[in-house]
């Protein structure tokens, strides 16, 4: 004898659901909105630079007017010292690769290196006859550095000496940035505003560049990748990547600003797992006041950010940790990782998160036990950990949680119906619709016709209407007609509703005003629809010729 299923019952819900309006966040783009932003404000002229200390704690340097300032990322980017030795407007910074000394760069061609600690200014490098732009130190040479400037002239120098070794000549206009390669401390590449991009290589100081690509428009931003194979140049609206292992072939070329590309950085993600984890991305901003995430891997926008002013500047920390983003106005938004604890090693700070009564009393404890040498603090006893063989084991009660070796029995939750859905159930169609209508919630409304529809009753529903209920169901058709998500449904019944109940309607001075309405509102949405295509006649054109330039 067969056994009798019992089947199972849900309540109707609709199929046509709007569609959000913003996308889904994916997996990346919840990494990078998980930087708390601070605003550092209060500064004199434009961020024209931001380099981080390749050392812990990786403190960064903000190049502003004619002053460099330190920041302390895990002290909640508090100032720790200001630079103010200059003759002009700081362009450029850059750490050395001990984090020990930092050189800079300003408009009278003056390039300087300063004791991070002190401050003081140990050597003076005079050479360039116009503002010097850019400068860099190698990834792994203490005695060199290379700088550029308005001269158009390219200068690798003895910092020990305060003399340049070598003049590099080739460019034809302003050489504005530069980057050292990771791989090697004897190459690095420079941009100029004569659209170039050049390959230099010290070792073969005479024949002038080893490689040259053209950006084709006026090179803001240069950077090696870190593989040192690949470069990343940015200018005008876009960010071309290119291939040096393939001759200076271009690789990719992503134009998804609408203003200059003003500056670029590596940044890695510093997850420990999932797909995204140690990789690397390239973070662009620009005067549309728009930060982009590209991966350069998949050739494709991750994650986009919005700012209140054009952005001058970024620089992303080697412990990603920190990003900073320097604007024109002498805004410096500073986004920290909500993280449990720093990675600064000794330190020990906690991030914007207060602690629990257990992590105070530890330690109130700790710090008792390391005060006037009391020695060390008890530890509190341990909690037994209850097995099968102990008897308390299966007297525990509900709020024990289950262990990860436990089969957890999920009881099934018993589901509540509406009225109409009961209705449903017990097959009385006519019931259930005049029930949802009275409800007035248009999402089980179109729920309950769908069902309806489904079964083959909707039209029969209708006939079966009495006045009073055909008034329910026409002042909804007014009011809903026009709702996009609905009206794909709604339209259709509203025509078999006066095509079937024309009598009906023309009996009655109620039913008549109702359907009056229905009609002013199916004008007024026609006229709605004819400005919105007008206005899409004007935007149009206008569109196709931005997206030519």
């Amino acid at each position: 004898m067969a056994e009798h299923q019992i089947s199972k019952t849900f309540p109707v819900k609709p199929k046509h659901k709007p569609k959000p309006r913003t996308p889904k966040q994916t997996s990346e783009s919840k990494y990078w909105s998980s930087f708390k932003t601070k605003q550092i404000p209060d500064l004199i002229s434009s961020i024209s630079s931001l380099t981080f200390s390749p050392t812990a704690p990786h403190s960064f340097a903000a190049a502003h007017s004619a002053s460099l300032t330190l920041y302390n990322p895990l002290k909640q980017f508090s100032p720790t010292a200001t630079i103010s030795a200059f003759r002009d407007v700081v362009s450029s910074a850059s750490f050395r690769c001990d984090g020990l000394l930092v050189a800079a760069a300003d408009l009278s061609g003056l390039v300087q290196v300063f004791d991070v600690k002190t401050r003081n200014p140990l050597r003076k490098l005079k050479s360039h006859t116009r503002p010097a732009r850019f400068v860099k130190f190698p990834a792994a040479d203490k005695l060199h550095l290379v700088s550029g400037g308005d001269d158009a002239i390219v200068k690798y120098w003895d910092v020990a000496g305060e003399t340049p070794i070598c003049d590099l000549l080739g460019h034809k206009d302003y050489v504005r940035c530069g980057d050292c390669s990771p791989v090697s401390t004897d190459m690095f590449v420079t941009g100029s505003y004569d659209h170039t991009v050049k390959l230099w290589d010290v070792r073969v100081r005479d024949s002038g560049s080893v490689m040259e690509v053209n950006h084709g428009k006026p090179v803001e931003d240069v950077i090696f990748l870190p593989s040192g194979g690949l470069i990343a140049t940015s200018g005008g609206d876009s960010v071309k990547i290119w291939d040096l292992m393939a001759g200076g072939k271009m690789v990719y070329s992503m134009e998804s600003h609408n203003k200059t590309v003003t500056s670029i950085c590596v940044a890695k993600i510093g997850k420990d797992s999932g797909e995204e984890a140690q990789q690397y991305r390239i973070l662009s901003v620009a005067l549309d006041g728009y930060m982009k995430v590209f991966d350069y891997a998949k050739m494709k926008v991750t994650h986009s950010m919005r700012f209140p002013a054009p952005l001058m500047s970024v620089g992303f920390s080697p412990d990603c940790m920190t990003r900073v983003i320097g604007t024109s106005n002498g805004m410096i938004y500073a986004g920290r990782r909500k993280y449990k604890e720093d990675a600064g090693g000794g330190a020990d700070e906690e991030l914007d998160r207060p602690l629990s009564k257990y992590e105070k009393r530890e330690k109130r404890l700790k710090a008792l036990g390391d005060a006037g040498g009391l020695g060390p603090v008890m530890e509190e006893p341990r909690i037994q950990v209850l097995r099968p063989s102990n008897f308390r084991y299966f007297h525990r009660g509900q709020g024990e949680k289950p262990s990860e070796r436990d089969y957890v029995v999920m009881r099934p939750k018993k589901v509540k119906l509406a009225e109409h859905d009961k209705l449903l159930k017990k097959f009385r169609h006519k019931d259930a619709l005049v029930s949802v209508l009275r409800s007035k919630n248009p999402e089980n409304v179109v729920a309950v016709m769908e069902e309806l529809v489904a079964r083959n009753k909707m039209l029969k529903c209708v006939l079966n209407l009495d006045s009073e209920e055909l008034e329910l169901l026409l002042k909804f058709l007014q009011k809903h007609l026009t709702v996009p998500s609905y009206s794909r449904l709604l339209m259709g019944l509203t025509e078999k509703v006066l095509e079937m109940r024309t009598e009906d309607i023309k009996a009655s001075d109620a039913l008549k005003g109702h359907i009056r309405n229905l009609k002013r509102s199916v004008e007024e949405e026609i006229r709605i629809q004819q400005s919105l295509q007008e206005m899409q006649g004007i935007i149009s054109p206008l569109l196709r010729i931005t997206g030519r330039r």
